[in-house]
């Protein structure tokens, strides 16, 4: 394990964000349905090596396929490896085990695919998968809609996804839309949910990732508290949801533009906010971190999937609030941040590549030092974080534990 010590600092400068993690992964499965093509540029980190591996397994026969700790690789590949009729076994590490995988379980039995599971993984499939029509709740994961977009396009028959309840998360199915556009697949949207044309044919094609709007929600939370960034790479035109942060800083009073130079992100003081993150949970902590340094009360909402991934983010988030001084009440789907002065603490990294990221930006503005356990976690979608971090002018040391 490894301890990132953060100092007193600020981050200023000019950045250009690593590739979308979200984009390349929806892009390197249609790829490979495609028979062809590349997907550049690509980051080592550790999701991208788990949706590659996951593509080379089903394309070299392998009956086994370990997903690593990634949820997208998981969620994606299952129904993409049952309509092409392969039987595997899926593994995985960290808590991606426990992760729920009951939409599934429930659903592809029901479209000619035997599942074995005790609930969670390892979870074998046989059979092939068949078109029809998929009732699939909606609030759960938008990562269950995901994969049945990627696969049901090959199959011979038309399907329809056909959503029980709300959809949540809905800018993450959007950029499923969108690349499955680009690589010439349709699925139309109507008023239960989508309709999937069967016996589609997935173009071959040199596909270019944009960057990661989910990456740069860190930065534009350290300009915003104390700073002045400009981030290179951002489509602002993007279908990831996290481009909203952009209008979220601007909430808590931030000055953000954006130009042919890139987003600029700049301090000024800023206010407490009440918001709904129903469409952007990925970026709630980097929001509880600028909440902290901002003055009056934030809440946060619409968070309750959080609870679910790599840790359980708003116990996570509001544990190491409380350990800053900050006053933080947790609630079932977020928490109420009242702001006092933030002091350094050794915080719980709970092996969470956005809680690391999140708190090393809450640690340069804190008085004291603090110190993050599983600072390795970054490794997950983002290895260069820190070397980004101390080049803006972070003052980060990361060492191993003992």
């Amino acid at each position: 394990m490894k301890i990132v010590q953060i100092e007193k600092s600020a981050l200023n400068g000019t950045l250009t964000l690593p590739p979308s993690k979200s984009a390349a992964h929806r892009a390197i499965i249609c790829s490979f349905l495609a028979g062809g093509g590349t997907v550049e540029p690509i980051i080592p980190s550790r999701d991208m090596e788990a949706a590659i591996g996951a593509a080379n397994s089903l394309k070299n026969g392998d009956k086994i396929i370990n997903c690593i700790e990634s949820g997208n690789t998981l969620r994606f590949f299952i129904p993409v490896a049952a309509a092409l009729g392969k039987g595997v076994t899926f593994v995985g590490e960290g808590r991606l085990p426990q992760r729920p995988l009951g939409e599934y379980i429930e659903l592809l039995p029901k479209h000619g695919v035997k599942i074995e599971s005790g609930g969670s993984l390892p979870l074998t499939i046989t059979g092939r998968l068949q078109s029809g029509d998929f009732e699939i709740r909606g609030d759960i994961s938008s990562q269950y809609i995901t994969g049945l977009m990627l696969a049901l396009p090959v199959l011979s028959g038309d399907s329809k996804i056909i959503l029980t309840t709300p959809l949540k998360s809905k800018p993450y199915v959007d950029m499923t839309v969108k690349v499955l556009a680009d690589y010439g697949v349709e699925i139309k949207e109507t008023e239960y949910g989508y309709f999937v044309k069967g016996n589609q044919k997935y173009a071959v094609r040199d596909y270019i990732v944009e960057g990661d709007w989910s990456h740069a929600a860190f930065f534009m939370s350290a300009a915003a508290i104390g700073g002045k960034i400009t981030l290179k790479g951002l489509d602002t035109n993007s279908a990831q949801g996290d481009k909203a942060v952009c209008d979220v800083m601007r909430m808590f009073g931030a000055d953000v533009t954006a130009d042919e130079n890139g987003v600029t992100c700049a301090h000024r003081e800023l206010c407490g906010i009440d918001i709904d993150c129903d469409n952007i949970p990925d970026m709630v902590p980097a929001i509880a971190v600028t909440a902290a340094f901002a003055k009056g009360k934030t809440v946060i909402r619409g968070a309750e999937r959080l609870r679910y991934k790599e840790s359980d983010r708003i116990e996570a988030i509001v544990s190491n609030l409380k350990k800053m001084g900050v006053g933080v009440t947790e609630t079932k789907d977020g928490m109420i941040i009242e702001p006092s002065l933030v002091t350094g603490a050794a915080l719980k990294g709970y092996n969470d590549h956005r809680i690391v990221m999140a708190f090393s930006v809450a640690g340069i503005f804190a008085n004291g030092v603090t110190t993050i356990d599983d600072a390795q976690s970054v490794n997950k979608t983002y290895p260069s974080f820190f070397d980004d971090f101390s080049k803006l002018g972070g003052k980060a040391n990361v060492f191993n534990a003992g």
